[in-house]
């Protein structure tokens, strides 16, 4: 049970709340109102697998890094805490529930699951060679709002790609903003990050562009779906949380980064698929 637990706070379940009401949202918009209980639980079970094999390949890759890195020395896999071979078993175990799970929502979605796989596994070493790290961590999480409409409809449309890319610039943004703890460690050791290219303020000047972005793709979605006032009143909700984050934190104070970048951030997929619903089912 020790180790379960330690195994649950490296991959940190409570971030999968990031991605998953917007892979609902994909669902919801593709079937035009509540999806099949089918689709809902296959597409749960995808995401949750497919994350949590990302988390344990990102910590089983970056392993060395976490360890010469004092802000991350401490975690399971960097402290020895867990075993490398039975994490890599993890990793085999939830790749292949990903696969059943994308085999039992349609052809497709099976065909398309290795590509989903490949963008996981190159993310974890984006930062030895590009500072656009962060927009392909983006990239990967965003797909799953482009799956679940896959799952949903059984065909690829362009429509979902909106929302998939609003989605990559939300993370990109807070995942930038993360980043500024570790901008003299990632120069120490040579790695690839906003923050440690253009330094703390113009990484959060980077961070900001990216939620900007991320609600004009919000506003071009509700333009093409024809959502209603709903939807736009969860925009705005959306838009004040990032300017409160971005207020909170700023060049030289980055002492409520993690209530920014997590605890608070969380709040926008929420309000975004509750605000969308509604609309959706009015």
């Amino acid at each position: 049970m020790t180790k379960l637990k330690i195994f649950l706070q490296m991959v940190d379940f409570g971030h999968t709340l990031f991605g998953l009401p917007f892979a609902y949202l994909g669902a919801f918009l593709a079937a035009g109102g509540v999806p099949s209980l089918h689709h809902l639980v296959w597409i749960t079970l995808a995401m949750v697998s497919a994350r949590t094999a990302a988390l344990c390949l990102n910590r089983l890759i970056d392993r060395k890094i976490d360890q010469l890195n004092p802000r991350t020395s401490h975690w399971a896999l960097a402290a020895g805490k867990l075993s490398i071979k039975k994490t890599w078993i993890a990793v085999l175990i939830f790749l292949i529930l990903l696969f059943y799970s994308a085999a039992q929502l349609n052809k497709l979605c099976l065909q398309l699951a290795p590509l989903a796989v490949v963008i996981l596994w190159i993310y974890s070493y984006t930062k030895r060679f590009t500072w656009w790290c962060h927009l392909i961590l983006g990239i990967a999480i965003g797909a799953g709002t482009v799956g679940a409409w896959i799952a949903v409809t059984g065909v690829f449309d362009w429509q979902p790609l909106i929302l998939g890319m609003a989605v990559a610039c939300w993370i990109a943004g807070f995942d930038t903003m993360y980043a500024c703890q570790d901008i003299d460690f990632d120069r120490q050791e040579k790695l690839f990050s906003i923050p440690a290219r253009f330094g703390e303020k113009g990484a959060l000047i980077f961070s900001a562009g990216f939620h900007l972005v991320t609600i004009i793709l919000f506003i071009i979605n509700g333009i093409i779906l024809n959502l209603g006032y709903w939807y736009y009143a969860g925009v705005v909700f959306a838009t004040i949380i990032l300017i409160y984050e971005h207020i909170i934190v700023r060049p030289g104070d980055l002492s409520r980064v993690n209530l920014a970048s997590f605890k608070i951030n969380r709040y926008v997929g929420f309000i975004m698929f509750t605000t969308t619903i509604i609309d959706i089912m009015v």
